[in-house]
């Protein structure tokens, strides 16, 4: 017993040692509050805690806190001052930040794929159906009293995707909203997919959210419309532009961004649902758009989350000081 006491406490001092060491190293001398504003989609899925666990390990002078909003929400959050970085899925909400000047030195982390999730017994016929064509049959379905659609209607990411797939299928999603077949959760992703699940409605999930709720046996919902170019989920990390927003800790956001753009975070993300679902919940992007240029999801990406032909054009990028 004395043994594995002695063992123990040599451990702590070991790990006390390091930090201290750690902050001599970078000439920090307490632990700093980082917060991140993010999206209930990747907080609903669980990532985040090991995201943070994993960072903290690697960077024990900063303290992370996630703020967990749809990405309009966040956003607001960010250039309000509340939060130092952005982890988002809305590209066209986060170019719209960067020209503003408030988002800077944006980087891409990972991508999946919404779905369009309903009961198994497919009132609206949409199986297999490309997503236009899904939605098309969607509202034929829902005027003739056959099916319900729950929308996030909380300006997320989600519900950005969702409003420009309605566009592309040739409806407005405004006039939609008055039709009795079509309701609004007002929420984030995981209480939208129960109240899809409680109504036997369809709706649109992202696929990581949908894999953890149903695999956790909490929705009977099935997967009718999935992978393809029109349902591409991008996800992107961005600093708050100190130059614009006073007291933001640009440094914590950025180490944030390395970390998450690292080999170590890049495998993280690859690695995460893997053994319990059996298929990842998050693809790492950084190699696809590196060095698979020429892949048809590289090329997606690009049409998708690219700004200017870039993830981050030069005029949005800061060094620190």
């Amino acid at each position: 017993m004395q043994g594995k006491a002695l063992l123990t406490a040599a451990i702590i001092l070991l790990a006390v040692l390091g930090t201290v060491l750690y902050f001599q190293a970078t000439g920090q001398s307490k632990v700093e509050r980082l917060t991140v504003a993010t999206t209930t989609s990747l907080y609903d899925t669980g990532l985040l805690d090991l995201v943070e666990e994993a960072f903290e390990k690697d960077y024990p002078c900063y303290d992370v806190a996630f703020i967990s909003a749809g990405t309009g929400i966040a956003l607001q959050y960010a250039s309000r001052g509340d939060a130092d970085a952005v982890l988002v899925h809305a590209p066209p909400k986060e170019f719209k930040f960067m020209r503003e000047g408030y988002g800077v030195n944006r980087r891409i982390i990972a991508y999946n794929f919404f779905l369009i999730v309903g009961p198994e017994s497919d009132p609206a016929g949409i199986n297999g159906l490309k997503a236009v064509e899904a939605l098309t049959k969607m509202v034929e379905a829902g005027r003739a009293g056959k099916a319900l659609w729950v929308s996030r209607g909380d300006e997320s990411g989600t519900h950005s995707k969702e409003k420009a797939l309605w566009k592309m299928a040739g409806f407005n999603p405004e006039r939609l909203r008055g039709e009795a077949w079509y309701l609004e959760a007002g929420a984030g992703m995981g209480k939208t997919l129960l109240l899809a699940n409680e109504k036997n409605a369809y709706t649109l999930s992202d696929v990581g959210t949908y894999l953890k709720y149903h695999g956790d046996g909490l929705i009977s919902l099935k997967v009718h419309v999935g992978e393809s170019k029109e349902l591409l989920n991008v996800y992107s990390i961005m600093a708050v532009n100190p130059r614009k927003v006073k007291e933001v800790n640009f440094k914590a956001a950025m180490a944030l961004i390395s970390f998450l753009t690292s080999d170590k975070g890049q495998k993280l993300l690859a690695q995460f649902g893997v053994e319990k679902y059996g298929q990842p919940l998050f693809n790492p992007a950084v190699k696809t758009i590196q060095e698979q240029k020429s892949s048809q999801v590289a090329q997606w990406i690009a049409e998708y989350a690219f700004l200017e032909g870039e993830e981050c054009p030069a005029q949005y990028r800061r060094a620190q000081p």
